[in-house]
């Protein structure tokens, strides 16, 4: 990663999306692995995967980052200090962490690895940055709370690193402090088992339904005023979603970013990248706390609709140039005649009409109907198209 330039910091949930992520654009993941993680429900990283997921990085010139940011209980102490060596073996560049004993520790037996203060500590104010400052770490994930006049004061006042969220979904509770999860479903949200309370639906004696649900983040259109005011790393949330997803979020984000520094983010194109974004999820998104205090409009309060749109209509498998056939797994429903849409980790779009379709047997179909099944059709391109490229709708 070029140090003048903010971090691209994506979510995986897992090896495989650790590599795709970095192919879309990111300058680095953050990760869990199978201990001390709060996302207990991904499938997370053995040392192993860990190992490979930071050699992959590594050789492209980026980092992992590991997420060890639960509330530690007595019983989670066993075996830690043990985990902390074989992760910190396996490569990974940094840690994510919110409790002062794991800060000390790190620090003191691993002072070539950084440490990041999770946002699980809530900070959102100069001196708590100052006092962590003084303890050694080396970048805040600052509390998902704070307003644009917030941060840059912290920024003037500290000189760390800071780290902002800048897309995805949102804590209901103040920056992940959740005790509606272990009351409600006995699953502690503050050591991986988090339920999503927050997204439940209640009954109330009027026969409404009462929801408490934030809209999800999305800062595209601020991403200039973030960099001017010296944000260093740009956070991604969700490490439980699908490749499709993050491939475009993280795609998108990175042109943003790039377009930024190169003067060449027109208006016509952050409407196309807002577009993007816009459809790549089913709920409505807002900038939160960014300009002004939240309100009724950033929140879900009398129920919602989160209606997948289909967008997503396959992942490419391989794309053979002598024969023009692009081998893909399909996720929705397409058929000859349909104008679609192929995306690559390298930023390429290209819009086409399908006139030949095949079944895995190489039998014509005027159809792909079945999820997961591996289908081919036919593109006559010179692009690049590479495995993890993604397949979908034409919406603009």
């Amino acid at each position: 990663m070029d140090k003048k330039k903010v971090e691209l910091l994506s979510p995986a949930g897992d090896l495989e999306r650790l590599k795709v992520t970095m192919l879309y654009g990111a300058d680095a993941v953050y990760i869990g692995g199978q201990q001390y993680s709060l996302r207990a429900n991904a499938n997370n990283a053995s040392i192993e995967d860990l190992r490979e997921g930071c050699s992959f990085a590594h050789k492209l010139g980026k980092r992992v980052h590991l997420t060890l940011n639960i509330v530690f209980h007595n019983e989670d102490m066993d075996g830690v200090e043990q985990y902390i060596k074989d992760v910190v073996d396996a490569g990974i560049d940094a840690f994510i962490v919110s409790d002062p004993f794991i800060i000390s520790y790190i620090k003191t037996n691993f002072p070539n690895v950084e440490v990041h203060l999770s946002t699980q500590n809530s900070t959102s104010n100069y001196e708590t940055v100052n006092f962590f400052k003084n303890e050694g770490i080396d970048r805040v994930v600052l509390a998902r709370e704070l307003g644009k006049k917030d941060i840059k004061e912290i920024i003037d006042k500290t000189g760390v690193d800071i780290e902002v969220f800048i897309h995805g979904a949102m804590c209901t509770c103040f920056s992940g402090r959740c005790a509606l999860s272990n009351y409600v479903t006995n699953r502690d949200a503050n050591r991986g088992g988090c339920a999503q309370v927050c997204r439940f639906s209640f009954d109330t004696s009027e026969d409404k339904e009462f929801t408490m649900a934030l809209k999800d983040m999305n800062m595209a259109e601020y991403i200039g005023e973030l960099i001017d005011i010296g944000v260093r790393s740009f956070k991604v949330e969700g490490r439980m979603r699908s490749l499709y997803y993050l491939a475009t979020v993280i795609g998108t984000y990175r042109n943003i970013i790039d377009d930024y520094y190169n003067k060449t983010l027109t208006p016509e194109k952050m409407k196309i990248y807002q577009h993007r974004l816009d459809r790549v999820a089913n709920r409505e998104t807002s900038t939160h706390c960014f300009n002004k205090e939240p309100d009724y409009t950033d929140q879900y309060y009398t129920g919602r609709s989160e209606v997948s749109n289909q967008d997503y209509l396959g992942q490419v498998i391989e794309y053979n140039k002598e024969t023009k056939l692009v081998k893909f797994y399909e996720r929705n429903y397409f058929e000859v005649g349909d104008n679609i849409e192929l995306f690559t980790p390298a930023g390429d779009h290209i819009e086409f009409k399908v006139t030949k379709l095949y079944n895995e047997d190489m039998e014509s179909m005027d159809v792909a109907r079945h999820p997961d099944d591996i289908y081919y059709l036919y593109l006559d391109t010179d692009i690049e198209i590479p495995e993890y490229s993604m397949i979908k709708v034409v919406t603009q």
